[in-house]
């Protein structure tokens, strides 16, 4: 999120593609990229953990005319 002080306000903008990634296809771009075997163990979800999650970003797009240039894949790589 980006917060933007405007005359001692404050707006919030979700940054991001707009498209959720699992933890697993987060962890599976990240290996692939990094060329690295990362050490995850898969186990029950836990009560109160979300389903999904994932940003807005209409808001970002329409006041910053700001979109996501990278997919996934290409902004781990460049990180």
């Amino acid at each position: 999120m980006i917060y933007v002080d405007n005359n001692e306000n404050f707006e919030v903008f979700n940054i991001g593609t707009g498209k959720g990634a699992s933890v697993l296809e987060v962890i599976h771009a990240f290996e692939e990229v990094s060329n690295t075997k990362l050490n995850y163990k898969i186990v029950n979800r836990r009560e109160g953990d979300v389903v999904s999650a994932y940003a807005d970003t209409d808001k970002a797009y329409a006041v910053l005319a700001w979109k996501a240039e990278l997919s996934l894949k290409d902004a781990l790589f460049s990180a």
